[in-house]
């Protein structure tokens, strides 16, 4: 075997990143044999900084004292008249010690929780050097994004919110406690709140959100000598996390949302306390390179290039943060950057149907930057879209509804922009690699369908990608019907996290029973399935589109892929013919995964009925049997993900059958 050729995973094994040294060697394997040479001698640079580290950690030397007491402006007026009631109920459960993690729902963590403790497992993680703690070890930490997420501080910002509305001395006096019981469970530079600079600069934001919405340096908090030692501690621990984002920078195959985040920590650390000579530094080096990074990591037709429209929200959201803070104290950004954050939010626009539903394509891990808006059912895209009609004065979907996030983001007297790229949300995405086949787009009666033909993912690991390509979603009347599945899993269950993510789980073709990519770890791809569209020709009575991709071109007998989809407007008829090239013999299996409110039923051994409310839509493959399942687990079949760690059962069609030599197979979808 070369040695750069992946090392093979069995469906039997744990995982590339589940504990054992089978397990870790066939990982680092994969991993390396992605790196360029430069990014292998990054890396060997920074563990010899963990190793030197490492050896200061068990005296480390006190944070330096603020050489000056300057800070800078909040990113907005802050809302004064909003209506405390949501806040003060919200920010009342946390200190009654009920906490939202994921799947877990008012958990019983407590008010402080045990920071280093999983609250889904219960796993006390160790407290040993954090950037040396292998956090993928679930034996060891548990799960990890259940340990991490807490300590993002969300909740802190919770608080900080009831209090700048409410002034009860209850929720100043939770900031306090929150923040001191971090301080004392979670020491630098030990335990897992310590090992992801991306974790950091995360915690960053929100202390610089509830700093000012607390009152800043002149906070009641403050007050009291107790509250200025809290101040003095708090200002500390700043130093000491732009200091570390600063030595463990992802770049590289990981400069990523990972790499975004870290700048963002680093700029907004910068402008809120500019207490040291350093934070000159954080500013230079995090606006700079966060910039830098937004515009390449984002193309110019306003789609982000890790190819997880979720993520494009987050990066989106990422922007917005950084550029209000940077305008509030003098420090805007260009013109181009402004255009690109415009053109991200038409992106979003674009693939939202009339009733609101963006696809799930790639990686979700339902993150937020700052939870503005505590209420159940916040719709984060939503908000993004009446955020970006409020900035940039465009249409964009939201009806011009002003809800609580942007009333946050923008204050009493929102920041404008001029410059605005002046277009309207487009029908493609040739450089984000999506197509949008519609037909009275907005109204009742609306039709459609967003087509992938984009890249897998980002940088040699594609680390947030789905082996999708020539996938395409489907509503009818707003009505979900055809849908990417989500992402359910990252760290842990990887037969899960693979099943999502593969190309079984889409609506595509699959070949040989293999995925269209090569998966070498939970966040890593080996071989890389191309795709590219041939022709797209949107027209009054009918949209075609033609697309193809390279995935199976590595089979023994190489096979290409090729899809056209023609939208029959007046005939309200979706046409799917898929073409295999190849010479010899190969099992296919043609999958459609249905949206989990869609009830069905059969008509015929090559046809179907597809219900959900008022929609029906029958779709047949003639001369191919369908099988139907749901919600199997050996192995998995037919599940959707809605949220991160939550799965619901839902139908999945799979029409199989053996090709011999170039075929094409037709596919036809009625709308009633």
């Amino acid at each position: 075997m070369s040695p750069r050729e992946p090392l093979p995973l069995r469906e039997d094994e744990p995982g590339v990143d589940a504990p054992g040294w089978a397990a870790k060697l066939r990982w680092y394997h994969n991993r390396l044999r992605l790196m360029s040479v430069p990014e292998v001698l990054h890396r060997t640079r920074q563990t010899l900084h963990k190793r030197v580290m490492r050896r200061l950690s068990r005296h480390p030397s006190p944070p330096p004292a603020p050489v000056r007491l300057r800070f800078g402006q909040p990113w907005c007026v802050l809302p004064a008249r909003l209506d405390p009631a949501p806040y003060v109920q919200a920010a009342d459960e946390v200190l009654a010690g009920r906490w939202n993690v994921f799947a877990l729902r008012a958990a019983p963590l407590g008010f402080p929780p045990r920071w280093n403790v999983d609250p889904l497992t219960g796993t006390q993680a160790p407290m040993s050097f954090g950037k040396t703690l292998d956090y993928r070890d679930e034996a060891r930490v548990g799960n990890i994004k259940y340990l991490w997420e807490p300590s993002r501080h969300l909740e802190l910002t919770t608080l900080a919110q009831a209090w700048h509305l409410g002034r009860e001395p209850r929720h100043l006096q939770g900031c306090a406690t929150l923040l001191t019981s971090w301080f004392d469970q979670c020491p630098y530079p030990l335990g897992v709140h310590w090992s992801s600079a991306l974790e950091l600069a995360l915690r960053l934001v929100n202390w610089a959100v509830s700093w000012h919405l607390i009152g800043g340096a002149a906070s009641p908090l403050f007050e009291s000598e107790a509250g200025r030692a809290l101040r003095e501690r708090w200002l500390g621990q700043v130093w000491r996390h732009a200091q570390f984002i600063r030595g463990f920078l992802s770049r590289h195959s990981s400069a990523n949302n990972h790499l975004l985040g870290e700048f963002m920590g680093l700029w907004i650390a910068g402008l809120t306390w500019d207490c040291w000579p350093e934070a000159v530094q954080w500013r230079e080096v995090g606006g700079a390179g966060f910039e830098a990074e937004a515009l390449r990591q984002n193309a110019p037709d306003g789609v982000n290039r890790e190819q997880g429209i979720y993520y494009h929200h987050e990066v989106a959201d990422m922007m917005l943060l950084c550029g209000l803070f940077g305008a509030a104290n003098g420090r805007d950004f260009s013109p181009a950057y402004w255009q690109r954050l415009e053109a991200m939010i038409g992106f979003v626009a674009a693939v939202t149907d009339r009733a609101g539903h963006v696809p799930m394509i790639g990686d979700a891990d339902d993150a937020l930057m700052v939870r503005f808006d505590p209420t159940p059912g916040f719709d984060p895209f939503r908000s993004l879209r009446a955020t970006g009609e409020r900035l940039f004065s465009r249409d964009f979907g939201a009806g011009g509804a002003v809800d609580l996030k942007t009333r946050w983001l923008l204050g009493e007297q929102p920041l404008r922009r001029t410059g605005s790229t002046g277009r309207e949300p487009a029908r493609a995405y040739p450089e984000g690699g999506y197509w949008i086949l519609s037909h009275r787009r907005g109204q009742p009666g609306e039709v459609q369908v967003v087509a992938d033909a984009g890249p897998l993912g980002y940088l040699s690991i594609a680390a947030h990608g789905h082996a999708d390509a020539l996938a395409f979603t489907l509503s009818v009347d707003g009505r979900e019907i055809l849908v990417d599945p989500g992402t359910y899993a990252y760290h842990t269950e990887q037969r899960w996290r693979d099943h999502f993510r593969g190309t079984a789980a889409h609506n595509t073709v699959r070949v040989d029973g293999a995925d269209q990519s090569v998966i070498g770890g939970n966040f890593m791809w080996l071989h890389k399935a191309r795709a590219r569209c041939v022709s797209f020709r949107p027209g009054e009575e009918r949209d075609e589109w033609v697309g193809e991709h390279d995935g199976y071109r590595r089979l023994k007998d190489p096979v290409t892929h090729r899809r056209a989809i023609t939208l029959h407007k007046r005939e309200a008829r979706l046409e799917v013919v898929d073409t295999l090239q190849c010479q010899g013999r190969h099992a296919v299996e043609l999958c459609w995964q249905l949206a989990e409110d869609c009830e069905l039923q059969s008509l015929a051994e090559d046809a179907v009925r597809i219900t959900h409310g008022d929609v029906t839509v029958v779709l047949r493959c003639p001369g191919w049997n369908v099988d139907c399942r749901r919600g199997e687990t050996a192995p998995p079949r037919g599940w959707v993900s809605r949220r991160f760690d939550h799965k619901t059962p839902a139908w999945h069609l799979r029409f199989a059958g053996v090709v011999d030599g170039t075929t094409r197979v037709n596919t036809v979808l009625e709308f009633g």
